[in-house]
Order: C-alpha cells, then sequence, then structure tokens
C-alpha cells in the first residue's frame, strides 16, 4: 500500500490525523501529512478508513 495526501486538495480538516494518528499528522499549517516512514501505511487497518474520512478526498491509498 502507499499513502499520500494530495497538499492542493488538503483544507486541514484533520480528520486523517484523528482516524489513523500513528499513519498521519498536521504539519505546522494545520495541514495533514504522512508521518515519515509510514508512507506504506505501518500495518494499520485505519489508514484506509482515513482516507474515506477526507472530505475533501486528499487522502490516496493505492495497492502496490
Amino acid at each position: 500500500m502507499r499513502i499520500s495526501i494530495d497538499s492542493d486538495l488538503c483544507v486541514g480538516s484533520g480528520q486523517c490525523a484523528l482516524t489513523a494518528p500513528g499513519v498521519f499528522t498536521q504539519d505546522d499549517d494545520g495541514y495533514g501529512a504522512v508521518l515519515p516512514g509510514r508512507e506504506d501505511g505501518g500495518g494499520d487497518p485505519l489508514a484506509r478508513e482515513a482516507a474515506r474520512a477526507c472530505p475533501v478526498g486528499a487522502v490516496t491509498v493505492e495497492e502496490d
């Protein structure tokens, strides 16, 4: 799995970080970010749920 956040779409709602805090965080400006080393989801089953929770669809989960 490969996780990314489209920074052009992100509005900083924080749903990704709230849903899967082991994979996502918010940067200094309040926008979503994937934690370093967690681009593969780190085995967290909530990573996909975080993508669904994003109100603007900025989080993408791609299968390898």
